[in-house]
């Protein structure tokens, strides 16, 4: 990869050209960028490379670089990276990206797909694959700040990059906060945030007001039984028949116990039992997620996971003392909330440069995101995350017309157009971001 000197890439004609011109000088290494970080992706807290490039390209740029901004729970270093310009007086920005990929194995079968293998957080080999477009947000986060750092007459205030790890485990907004980000670099008066989409093609944007991606909830849930040989059922307690019980009986929670006004999306993602075919097991393991819009609606399903799996438990004749055990995790996240006052800024600025008809006002989505947790509790800090589309223009209206939607994140056929969505999400970004610094 090619990195330019700063005092070839800043000389004083570029603060001459306008930022879309200026963009286009900048796409063809921008493309590099993003072709060399999406061959060599990496696992949530793994993310040495990406945050060590991204902090060159960064200093390059001229601002002040620190890495490894981040500490977890069990007291490790995140990979996160805080990059600073000062620029007068002024608001402060903090505009975020995160780095980290999937355990997938890509299919896309482009030239530069991922062929990493990585050991997981289990500790099992898997195929690695930026499948969520954060090599997108990094290289569009470079390409922002390359703008922002030439066109430094059009802006001022103070800018806060944020290359954040572990997004995929909603574990690395609340690590760089653990270790006092905003206490060493200075509390923003705002921060946005852009997510690539299959839903959009590449060119066009969305945005939501208010309540904009789910607060998300993860909970363990062991059934526990009494162990029994398979041609023995009534000699045990059988804990698989107990699980499926339990899986059916959950899903009235959305379609029977909730406002559907307010509902939520219950899903079991992960279940383990047994070792052989012949052995009725101890216990059944299985790992679900909450998603809601509201505390009320959240609180409803928790409740109606307790009871069911009690209920399942008692109807099964199963002892006191195996009940089954409900654990909540550290991994959830609160509603992402984009601020309705800096939504409505935001959309103007994206609308004066990309045009009306390609910024199109989007229905709030039940994925989650730890970027809100920047916001602080009750939403302190305003904050913004708006949709860059991906897609092949061609393709999504092909698509479209057939009634079917193109791969999107998490699936390893996602495939971003790669020029066209980096070329809108710098202009996009920097944008927003030249005109939410010019007041």
């Amino acid at each position: 990869m090619r990195i330019l000197p700063i005092a070839l890439l800043f000389a004083a004609p570029v603060f001459a050209q306008d930022r879309a011109t200026f963009v286009d000088s900048q796409l063809s290494g921008l493309l590099e960028i993003y072709k060399d970080i999406h061959a060599h992706p990496e696992l949530s807290r793994q993310e040495s490379r990406t945050s060590a490039l991204l902090a060159t390209e960064l200093r390059n740029a001229g601002y002040a670089v620190t890495e490894h901004v981040g500490k977890y729970p069990d007291g490790s270093q995140a990979y996160g990276v805080v990059a600073v310009m000062e620029n007068g007086p002024g608001p402060r920005l903090l505009i975020r990206a995160d780095m980290d990929a999937l355990p997938i194995v890509e299919e896309t079968g482009l030239s530069y797909a991922s062929h990493v293998r990585a050991m997981n957080a289990s500790g099992q080999e898997a195929g690695v694959m930026h499948a969520c477009g954060h090599d997108v947000h990094v290289t569009t986060l470079i390409g922002t700040a390359r703008v922002l750092a030439a066109l430094k007459t059009q802006w001022h205030g103070t800018v806060i990059l944020i290359g954040q790890p572990s997004e995929e485990i909603v574990a690395g907004a609340r690590a760089m906060l653990a270790d006092r980000l905003y206490e060493r670099f200075g509390t923003p008066d705002m921060a946005i945030a852009l997510h690539d989409t299959n839903e959009h093609p590449a060119g066009a944007v969305g945005i939501t007001s208010g309540a904009a991606l789910s607060g998300t909830t993860s909970i363990d849930v062991v059934m526990r039984g009494v162990s029994s040989h398979g041609s023995r059922p009534d000699a045990g307690k059988d804990p698989i028949v107990m699980a499926a019980e339990f899986i059916m009986q959950i899903q009235t929670i959305a379609s029977r116990q909730q406002d559907p006004r307010d509902s939520s999306v219950v899903t079991v993602g992960d279940i383990h039992a047994g070792t052989r075919r012949n052995i009725i097991p101890e216990d059944a393991r299985m790992e679900l997620t909450v998603r809601s819009f509201s505390e009320k609606s959240r609180e409803i399903a928790m409740d109606g996971i307790r009871r069911a799996a009690k209920g399942v438990a008692v109807a099964a004749g199963v002892p006191d003392d195996r009940a089954p055990i409900i654990t909540v995790l550290d991994e959830s996240v609160p509603v992402t909330y984009n601020d309705r006052a800096l939504t409505a800024r935001v959309k103007s600025s994206l609308v004066r440069t990309l045009g009306a008809q390609q910024v199109f006002d989007d229905l709030p989505g039940m994925p989650s995101e730890d970027f809100g947790l920047l916001g602080l509790d009750g939403h302190a800090i305003p904050t913004v995350m708006f949709w860059l589309g991906a897609m092949d223009p061609a393709r999504f209206a092909k698509a479209r017309a057939e009634g079917r939607e193109l791969p999107g994140p998490h699936n390893s056929h996602f495939e971003p157009l790669s020029e066209p969505t980096l070329r809108t999400g710098v202009n996009a970004m920097a944008s927003v971001a030249i005109s939410l610094l010019q007041n």
